[in-house]
């Protein structure tokens, strides 16, 4: 009967070599994925899509968010470059030094609004900490928490 303890070993060896491997892309979605949860979970009102949008609903009129957003751009230096109207509400674009910011305003009742903000650094990344930033300057500007 031949020995079996040295195909054994070498078994283990490369299950343990190649293990870390398989297990990398798990650790990256784990940590997107505590990301997204990290907002709710420390008690700030702003939450985030997977590719870096920041989002809330505030119970105020479209004019009221629309108008502390405007006040929460120009304290954080932000020029509004324009403003249109769209399906559902309203939408502004804004410039930062290197950045393009989209927010969006949709009407959810006439006392509700969701607020929606990105903002762009070059093609592909975007700034998920302005992003959030600009609506957590805006819920002060409303007094809301």
């Amino acid at each position: 009967m031949p020995n079996m303890k040295p195909q054994k070993n070498r078994l283990s060896f490369v299950f343990v070599v190649c293990l870390p491997v398989l297990l990398n892309g798990c650790a990256a979605v784990g940590l997107t994925l505590f990301g997204v949860g990290a907002g709710i979970a420390t008690g700030s009102s702003v939450s985030y899509t997977l590719d870096g949008i920041a989002y809330r609903t505030f119970t105020a009129t479209l004019p009221q968010v629309e108008s502390a957003t405007r006040t929460a751009l120009n304290r954080m230096g932000i020029k509004v470059d324009a403003t249109s109207k769209t399906e559902q509400g309203k939408a502004l674009s804004a410039t930062a030094s290197d950045r393009q910011i989209e927010i969006e305003f949709e009407a959810v009742s006439s006392k509700t609004t969701r607020m929606r903000t990105v903002a762009k650094q070059g093609m592909f990344f975007k700034d998920r900490a302005t992003a959030g930033e600009i609506i957590m300057q805006t819920e002060k500007v409303l007094g809301v928490s």
